[in-house]
């Protein structure tokens, strides 16, 4: 079994990764491409920047000053709806674009350098449960690939899928019974079987291989899916049973209020 702290450097690696690809998406664009509208409804290529900044802000502060975070939870119960969106607007009001990329830049480096500096078995809080360093850099690489394809989708680029993608996956099967909770319903009480290929034909295993509820199809989709970066209709995931495909109405990988999730392509057309 491999030695906990290496596990834990290996995803550190694995989110710094995510986040330089991401900024050489982003590097180059011109004031008018950091302007461009992105799916997430009201949100500009830089606004997701933005919240990835805003982000990574909060889960320093989580990680080295967790009596002070306790007022980032506040602001959220107070405005669950808006407050995400708030802070995203009040950055691209005040920065330019590379300003906002400068801090960006600043601010994931920093939290790469506490998260490695953390004990080990350092429990760090979080807007739910408490998160470990390799659960926090888990959400961390999650949250930024998922921000990295709305900025992809609104450029018009293809992004190769990279193993990376089985830290999104796990999250999201992870986060099966709070898609549940959060919406104010009971998960079942049965374990899925969750069978996902990569583009490569490696296949990633979650639950029990004699469940009778699974859930099957491609690594990339599934990711899609519990991000809620596209509609279940428009992807190849498949459930098996009635309680696996009532899942995949509801998943998401991600921390706060249900997402509206995105509406199936040609929608309204």
């Amino acid at each position: 079994m491999p030695d906990a702290s290496a596990v834990t450097a290996a995803v550190l690696d694995d989110m710094r990764e995510e986040s330089d690809e991401l900024d050489l998406l982003v590097a180059g664009l011109s004031a008018q491409e950091w302007a461009v509208p992105t799916p997430a409804e009201g949100w500009t290529v830089a606004h997701q920047i933005a919240h990835l900044n805003w982000t990574d802000e909060v889960a320093l502060t989580a990680a080295t000053e967790p009596d002070a975070f306790a007022a980032e939870v506040g602001k959220a119960l107070a405005a669950p709806e808006t407050f995400v969106g708030d802070a995203a607007d009040e950055a691209v009001a005040a920065l330019t674009p590379q300003a906002l990329l400068v801090e960006w830049r600043t601010g994931r480096a920093r939290l790469q350098e506490a998260l490695r500096a953390a004990p080990a078995g350092a429990k760090m809080p979080w807007y739910g449960p408490p998160m470990s360093v390799a659960s926090m850099a888990t959400a961390r690489l999650m949250e930024t690939w998922a921000h990295g394809q709305d900025v992809a989708d609104a450029l018009g680029v293809g992004r190769k899928p990279t193993a990376r993608l089985r830290h999104v996956a796990r999250i999201g099967v992870r986060a099966r019974d709070y898609a549940y909770a959060v919406r104010g319903m009971r998960p079942p009480a049965e374990q899925f079987r969750v069978e996902l290929r990569a583009e490569d034909g490696g296949l990633t295993v979650y639950g029990p291989e004699d469940a009778a509820q699974r859930v099957t199809g491609p690594l990339l989709d599934f990711c899609l899916l519990v991000t809620q970066r596209a509609h279940r209709d428009d992807l190849a995931v498949r459930a098996v049973g009635a309680d696996a495909g009532q899942w995949l109405d509801i998943a998401q990988a991600f921390a706060g209020p249900a997402g509206p999730g995105r509406p199936p392509r040609g929608a309204g057309r």
